[in-house]
């Protein structure tokens, strides 16, 4: 299991270069390098690449403005997977499921933070060559290349899922021109697509092998993610399996000839990956998610033979696991079988750590600490007895009802039992017979989520310790706090699983589904446009990927009745927990006027930064259903509990 997997180099080259409040400002603060003596040798490459790759650290592992800055995170509020919940004073999440704002740059932190990543991209790209390669530094030189067109290409797609027509910066050296913001269907995809195809070709035709780092594969996966929500949300491409989806013109680049992408191309790529990517399903797939540490299972088969002392607690969920299987275990967990590309994690996180681009719990997947059960009265919250195997935290975006409901639903119709559901699912009624809520919960469901999640152990010191401080090799980070600072499962970004869904996808060809089947242990469907939604659902539920699907499905401006915003819609009515009165529950309902109406105005797109609006002088608009041709009470927030 690899835990410590960044180099000093993150931290170091983070601070080289720095922004300004603009975040088009990319001009970095001469310290002892300037551009025309850095890079000077590949090790300042290196560094450069380093600290490309760090923004993800950040916006992975970031706590600002009230809530964890991952954007799958986000977006998993945003759809019909999680409710905001939390306590009363957490209105940023809230924010987010609700379609609503709290205040005019509530959601600024990531759309600075993302241009900030692709300022370090385009730096890398443009100064790669002050360097005098070797012929036999030539694949080093091409690898790195291709790692910052990548990330640019990354960067750039989360940026417009998130606000839509942004600015596209492809240059360190922004003119006028470049300040507008223009269409992401026609200038900003076909830039994401070409800097993927720029990774793709210029990378080694071999796998990063849990690195951190991208690789040909990765670019393979991702031209396929993003062809496919630019082909579903933009062009309302329906099924592509049965329809084909249109093709995109390229722009010309190193690495990227221009000409077209099509459909054809996108599945020749994914079944690269299939034919010589190595990758394989881990057997189990409870073997993905920290809960199924060694440790605690060791714990589970001591309690069921006595072997434990009196008091202490045996985790039934994964005893009939193979301990070969256990997430700490070769080619399981962090750096596993499936595992493509990821955001990984350090024990460097620090209370000082400062700056636009830093943040004092960076380096720790702060996800399970914002995950975490929020549970207990005033004077024992987090207590081991009543969340055992699992660690406290802060309770935001507890799993909805609908997921629960309607997986069991399908179970219930097709007869079987899908592992993946208490593989995700924390189901507090039933195995946390102890837990209570605090008395300012409020948007409870009843369910907490189990994927990242992190876990306590009988072992360790006190209540609110993670299992990490049990792990060999363990040093304690500057925070000093297990509960905030020991948080290392790698954040998945792309599974193998994806790769065989997505071919699923495109081609009708359900034998790619059928192995993601038959891993769940779940009945091998015939290819539908409805099995492959689906399982997509199941297999990828907390995971942050539901919501954009939902859009790609739907299409853009798809009104109320789209899929997008029924299934969001959906969520109206269903009881929840508040304010921590579990014997007297309450309908959900939305907090200004409908799920289906926010998201039939807005498109599933965050509102812009007011700051960088007026920063922009009028280059940058804000998106509809956030502007003032939308009434400002339907997205302003509201308390309602």
């Amino acid at each position: 299991m690899k835990k410590y997997i960044l180099s000093a180099l993150v931290v170091s080259a983070a601070t080289v270069f720095t922004s300004c409040n603009d975040m088009l400002d990319t001009e970095p603060r001469v310290t002892e390098m300037t551009s025309a003596t850095f890079p000077g040798k590949p090790a300042d490459v290196e560094a450069l690449n380093a600290a490309t790759y760090s923004i993800m650290n950040t916006l992975g592992g970031g706590d600002q403005s009230g809530i964890c800055n991952n954007p799958f995170y986000w977006w998993c509020m945003m759809s019909d997977e999680c409710y905001g919940s939390g306590g009363l004073q957490d209105n940023v999440n809230k924010s987010l499921h609700h379609f609503t704002t709290a205040s005019a740059n509530q959601y600024e932190q990531d759309f600075i933070l993302l241009y900030g990543g692709i300022s370090r991209a385009n730096n890398q790209i443009e100064t790669i060559d002050n360097v005098t390669w070797t012929d036999a530094q030539k694949a080093q030189r091409d690898q790195l290349l291709g790692e910052a067109f990548f990330m640019r290409g990354l960067y750039t797609m989360w940026l417009t899922q998130m606000y839509g027509d942004v600015p596209l910066i492809t240059s360190t050296t922004i003119t006028d021109e470049m300040k507008q913001q223009v269409s992401a269907e026609e200038f900003i995809y076909p830039q994401i697509l070409s800097d993927f195809v720029s990774a793709k070709n210029l990378m080694k035709p071999e796998r990063a092998n849990g690195s951190g780092h991208a690789d040909k594969f990765s670019a393979e996966a991702f031209i396929a993610r993003a062809y496919m929500f630019w082909a579903g949300f933009y062009k309302k491409a329906g099924e592509l399996a049965t329809g084909g989806g249109p093709a995109i013109n390229l722009v010309e680049q190193e690495g990227c000839t221009g000409g077209t992408l099509t459909q054809s191309d996108v599945i020749s790529g994914l079944q690269d990956i299939v034919a010589t990517g190595g990758y394989k399903l881990c057997e189990d797939f409870r073997s993905l998610w920290q809960y199924s540490n060694s440790l605690l299972w060791k714990e589970a088969h001591d309690g069921e033979d006595g072997g434990n002392a009196e008091g202490t607690h045996a985790y039934a969920f994964i005893a009939d696991m193979k301990e070969e299987n256990c997430f700490d275990k070769p080619g399981m967990g962090n750096g596993n079988t499936e595992e493509i590309f990821q955001i990984q994690f350090l024990n460097a996180s620090k209370w000082a750590i400062s700056g636009t681009y830093n943040n004092p719990r960076m380096y720790s997947n702060y996800l399970s600490c914002f995950w975490g059960l929020r549970n207990g009265a005033t004077n024992d919250n987090g207590k081991r007895s009543k969340t055992y195997p699992f660690n406290q935290g802060w309770g935001q975006g507890t799993p909805s009802c609908n997921l629960w409901d309607d997986w069991t639903d399908a179970e219930r119709t097709g007869n079987y039992t899908d592992i993946r559901k208490l593989g995700t699912l924390i189901d507090l009624d039933n195995e946390l017979e102890s837990y209570t809520y605090e008395k300012d919960d409020n948007e409870e469901s009843g369910y907490a989520c189990k994927k990242y999640a992190d876990v306590n152990l009988d072992a360790c010191a006190a209540d609110n310790d993670s299992w990490w401080s049990q792990c060999p090799g363990y040093s304690s980070s500057s925070l000093d706090n297990k509960q905030q600072g020991d948080h290392f499962e790698d954040f998945y970004l792309m599974r193998y699983a994806d790769v065989l869904l997505m071919l699923t996808e495109l081609t009708g060809d359900a034998q790619y589904m059928n192995q993601v089947q038959a891993r769940a242990g779940v009945p091998q469907t015939p290819y539908t446009w409805t099995n492959l939604k689906n399982e997509r659902r199941w297999e990828f539920a907390l995971e942050g990927l539901r919501f954009n699907d939902l859009r790609r499905w739907s299409g853009i401006d798809g009104g109320e009745n789209c899929e997008a915003a029924k299934a969001l819609q959906a969520q109206r009515g269903k009881q929840i927990v508040c304010l921590g009165q579990k014997a007297n529950k309450r309908s959900l309902e939305h907090m200004t006027c409908s799920w289906s109406k926010r998201y039939a105005d807005t498109n599933g797109f965050l509102p812009k930064p007011q700051t960088q609006i007026n920063l922009m002088s009028g280059k940058l608009v804000q998106n509809p259903g956030w502007d003032e041709n939308t009434p400002a009470k339907e997205w302003t927030y509201v308390v309602i509990y």
